[in-house]
């Protein structure tokens, strides 16, 4: 399967990171197979840092035999589950620590708003997971340890334009 990381650099060798940011699956190094998504992250990277430079790395990702030789969390689609696992990484609780790779759909911004809602008790469970699944949800892929980095092979990589 081919996945795309969105960056301002070019990642041949992708590494684990820890990242002060509390993020959706915890730390690691985070890949989608939506190169769309890959572009928006690039832009976000680049317009965080105040860089031109957008860059979407490209990779082979073997997940049928990563299936069978790592422990990997798989989310199909926003469930209660899901909700409960990145509300726990995005407050400091990281719950990726048993998993190679977490599997599911990324909290965008429209998301990441109604998760926020959540959290603070402006939606019940219910309320969240009824209005994160009218969403267009794309995938992130998180590779969490060294072992599943070996299934991700780098392919090339394309410059984006800029950002200015």
């Amino acid at each position: 399967m081919i996945i795309y990381h969105g960056s301002n650099v070019v990642v041949e060798k992708p590494k684990i990171l820890i990242s002060e940011r509390m993020l959706d699956f915890g730390c690691g190094f985070y890949t989608t197979s939506n190169r769309e998504q890959a572009v928006r992250w690039a832009e976000r990277v680049a317009n965080r840092r105040d860089l031109k430079e957008q860059i979407i790395s490209v990779y082979e990702f073997d997940l049928t035999t990563a299936v069978h030789e790592l422990v990997i969390m798989k989310f199909d689609e926003p469930t209660e589950n899901w909700l409960d696992f990145i509300c726990a990484n995005r407050s400091g609780r990281d719950h990726s620590k048993p998993y190679d790779i977490v599997i599911g759909p990324v909290a965008n911004d429209m998301v990441y708003t109604v998760v926020q809602f959540y959290e603070n008790g402006v939606y019940n469970k219910d309320d969240a997971i009824k209005r994160l699944k009218v969403e267009a949800l794309y995938d992130q892929i998180l590779f969490h340890t060294e072992k599943a980095l070996t299934f991700c092979c780098f392919i090339s990589s394309e410059q984006l334009g800029d950002v200015k």
